[in-house]
């Protein structure tokens, strides 16, 4: 009998660490879907809102692109409004915080609470814990609960007794401060403020814009906000899941992500084309989430106009938004009134276009 060794199998090539499967092309279907979505939103702030056309579509841009937003203005320019009107039309739980110096981080997080007849702690969860959380006048909050913010805002979840509690899909905060009121308020510090992927300034509506405001009233017979009185068209938060996993389907070339990097670094005083006199001006520049911010919203922007990729402008027309509250001015700036505005306004004027 001919004995026959075993014949050796090849084995499968081992994968690179860290490698992984590009995501898969969008579609013309998918990209319609996307912009029917958005168009439902967008009717919906149509009822609640008048003007604030800018604040409307950062806000929706913020929400599929993943990430937080922050509304200063001075009082009476409905952003809580602005807020709940985006809330209120997906499907998800919606919670409101009105921060105030004696909120403690368990009134926000949640606690552990001892149950006699169980001779146990049970978990109480706190408002958090919501798809959308709108922080009313967040920097009234003192810094120990500002940091608990921080933590649910970069990692997606909460600690309570030890216990980890993941966060729900998606999750937004919508913070909003008052600019003008000092007393009392503790200023966000920089970590915190850079987790916010963008800061929206509103301004004061125009006299149209304030009488068709009336109007709306008077015909709404009530100057609160009902939300059982809209339109039941509501978008759900499975909807709302899959616009921002097709947000990272968007393609984005490499000139889009170098022209993302030159503003994040221009702000830093280098960039291709730096500023002269800058360092006089900002003590400090964009971080690197600054770069990432630019390309999420550029890759939201693209889907809500119903394109698959991202051209400049998708980029170029939320810069103020990601870089305001990222770029720190020095106090020779702040003395001759200068803005962080003015400073994106250069960023965008240097930086080559692709």
């Amino acid at each position: 009998m001919t004995f026959f060794p075993p014949q050796p199998t090849a084995s499968p090539i081992p994968s690179p660490v860290g490698a992984s499967t590009l995501p898969a092309q969008l579609s013309k279907a998918d990209a319609a879907r996307a912009q029917e979505l958005v168009g439902r939103i967008r009717s919906r702030f149509a009822q609640t809102l008048v003007g604030q056309s800018n604040l409307r579509e950062s806000l929706i841009t913020t929400m599929v692109a993943g990430g937080h937003i922050l509304i200063e203005s001075v009082p009476g320019l409905a952003k809580t409004t602005a807020a709940q009107t985006l809330a209120t039309s997906v499907s998800g739980t919606f919670k409101r915080v009105q921060c105030t110096p004696d909120l403690m981080p368990s009134d926000l997080v949640g606690t552990q609470v001892f149950d006699f007849s169980t001779q146990r702690f049970s978990t109480q969860i706190g408002p958090i814990h919501a798809n959308f959380v709108l922080l009313d006048e967040i920097n009234r909050a003192n810094a120990k609960t500002q940091s608990a913010m921080l933590e649910a805002m970069a990692e997606g979840a909460t600690t309570i007794g030890g216990q980890r509690i993941t966060l729900p899909k998606p999750f937004m905060v919508i913070a909003t401060q008052n600019p003008i009121e000092e007393e009392g308020t503790f200023n966000l510090p920089e970590a915190q403020m850079d987790r916010f992927m963008m800061k929206a300034v509103m301004t004061y509506p125009s006299a149209q814009e304030e009488q068709d405001m009336l109007q709306l009233l008077v015909n709404r017979g009530s100057d609160a906000l009902d939300p059982t009185k809209l339109a039941a068209d509501v978008v759900s938060i499975q909807d709302v899941d899959w616009l921002c996993s097709a947000a990272r389907r968007v393609h984005v070339s490499d000139a889009i992500m170098r022209y993302a990097v030159a503003l994040s670094d221009t702000s830093r005083g280098a960039g291709p084309k730096p500023i002269q006199g800058l360092s006089s001006l900002v003590r400090l520049g964009a971080s690197p989430r600054a770069s990432i911010a630019l390309i999420r919203i550029g890759q939201a922007a693209a889907l809500m106009a119903g394109r698959d990729y991202v051209i400049p402008e998708d980029v170029k027309g939320f810069a103020h938004e990601v870089f305001r509250h990222r770029i720190l001015l020095t106090f020779e700036a702040l003395a001759d009134g200068v803005t962080s505005d003015q400073i994106v306004d250069q960023i965008v004027q240097v930086v080559p276009v692709p």
